[in-house]
């Protein structure tokens, strides 16, 4: 793994320190203990301080040992991690199976005010370095955003660089701000979702062969019940334990409907020559044909 580009030099050792957001569905803060080892700077341990599974390693380029962090019991990944650098350095070196530096840093432990150091930027890090998104659901149309409740149904035809789709934003208020809890842009290049797009930005990308139409799988979620555990997932459970099912079960068949509908007309409007061809009438005729469809689903 390459080395951190927050180096702080820690005597026998040194701590490297980067925030890694280019990871999917995951990000965090990395912290790289380094010393070294017959002239070569190596990396001895790696705490990946991640939001979905946080993990470390003894002896990276040794035997390379895997361990996972259990939040529950270790709580925060970054404190727990801090923690150990504070109280279990030596020991840790030893088990990465570099006796002689973990004999230095029993003889010269890392300074109070240098940890200190290593402590606040870490936290910098962590805080300043989240990846989030912010969709701001600008070729929406009016009268395409669906009430629910305590949360809302964005409805919009997304065209982002060299993909397009359908997007369905589900929306609520937090603290007077409207917020997007969970984002699916059903694209068709690289379709995916999000889970809490501006707080943790969980980003999953389908699996087309076994998810299928990616569209169709979102509503089945909808329609299914599932929509609460996946705004609790995003890290909003109080809108999620408010979430009311029925209206929502309710509005599904309009949701439902003018999704379709969305996509038929993008897909006429931007077809070949023989679809910008037909007339307004058979474009009307081929509309209902679809909302009788979805009507008879």
């Amino acid at each position: 793994m390459e080395k951190g580009n927050t180096v702080i030099n820690a005597g026998p050792v040194s701590v490297a320190m980067v925030y890694r957001k280019e990871l999917m569905p995951d990000q965090g803060l990395m912290i790289q203990v380094y010393g070294d080892v017959d002239g070569k700077d190596t990396e001895i341990l790696r705490f990946d301080c991640f939001d979905q599974a946080p993990h470390y390693h003894y002896g990276p380029e040794n035997h390379n040992i895997r361990l996972p962090m259990d939040k529950t019991t270790a709580g925060n990944p970054v404190g727990w991690t801090l923690g150990q650098l504070r109280n279990n350095l030596p020991g840790m070196v030893r088990r990465a199976g570099y006796d002689e530096l973990a004999a230095k840093l029993g003889s010269h432990p890392i300074q109070t005010p240098i940890l200190d150091q290593i402590e606040e930027k870490a936290r910098e890090l962590a805080r300043t370095g989240r990846r989030t998104v912010h969709h701001k659901l600008e070729r929406l149309l009016e009268g395409d955003m669906v009430e629910a409740g305590n949360i809302r149904f964005g409805l919009e035809f997304r065209e982002v660089n060299n993909d397009r789709g359908l997007a369905i934003h589900v929306l609520s208020d937090v603290a007077d701000e409207e917020v997007e809890l969970l984002a699916f842009d059903c694209f068709e290049v690289g379709p995916h979702y999000h889970y809490g797009p501006r707080n943790q930005d969980i980003r999953i990308y389908w699996d087309t062969t076994t998810a299928g139409d990616t569209l169709r799988w979102t509503l089945d979620q909808f329609k299914s019940g599932k929509l609460k555990s996946m705004i609790e997932r995003a890290g909003y459970p109080s809108i999620a334990s408010a979430v009311d099912e029925s209206l929502v079960q309710s509005l599904m068949p309009k949701i439902e409907a003018r999704s379709f509908e969305l996509v038929a007309m993008n897909s006429k409007s931007n077809g070949g020559m023989k679809d910008k061809q037909k007339t307004k009438a058979q474009l009307i005729d081929e509309l209902e044909a679809l909302r009788q469809q979805v009507a008879a689903l």
